[in-house]
């Protein structure tokens, strides 16, 4: 009975970690290609005040950068409960496994790698989508000369 608690445990933690930052990649991509598809379609003259331009150039950013900087963290949450689960199943057999201890690390680890996968794009496409709005708040500033007149 208490061994098959460990396994739904351990299922439970492996597609609820890796579930959540497949999910937040998918995320941060979509909103990248979202960005990049409204800032090759935005009409910088249509707007009067440089500040409605701006609200309307950084929808989304905020949350690009939130799944970049949060995915290692929900990687590392993974891998200290998958650690968790390694010890306390050892704890119930009353025996030290290598092969068990071993695999159940390398297993917990893995979350901490995918974290990592999932933050470092997160992380470029904010930066590139934040410089191609200043490009066009630059651009925007240019043509009217900062003084909100065309």
């Amino acid at each position: 009975m208490q061994g098959n608690w460990l396994e739904v445990a351990e299922q439970a933690l492996d597609y609820g970690v890796m579930g959540t930052l497949l999910l937040m990649s998918v995320v941060s991509l979509w909103l990248f290609i979202e960005r990049m598809m409204y800032y090759k379609s935005v009409d910088l003259e249509s707007y009067e005040k440089r500040e409605l331009l701006e609200l309307d150039l950084s929808d989304n950013l905020s949350t690009i950068s939130a799944i970049g900087a949060n995915a290692p963290y929900i990687g590392l949450l993974g891998t200290i409960l998958g650690i968790m689960i390694t010890f306390y199943s050892l704890g119930e057999i009353g025996a030290v496994d290598t092969k068990k201890i071993m695999t159940g690390l390398a297993l917990a680890l893995k979350a901490t790698g995918f974290g990592i996968i999932v933050a470092i794009p997160a992380i470029a496409f904010y930066t590139i989508a934040l410089r191609k709005m200043e490009r066009l708040l630059t651009y925007w500033d240019v043509r009217h000369d900062g003084s909100g007149q065309a």
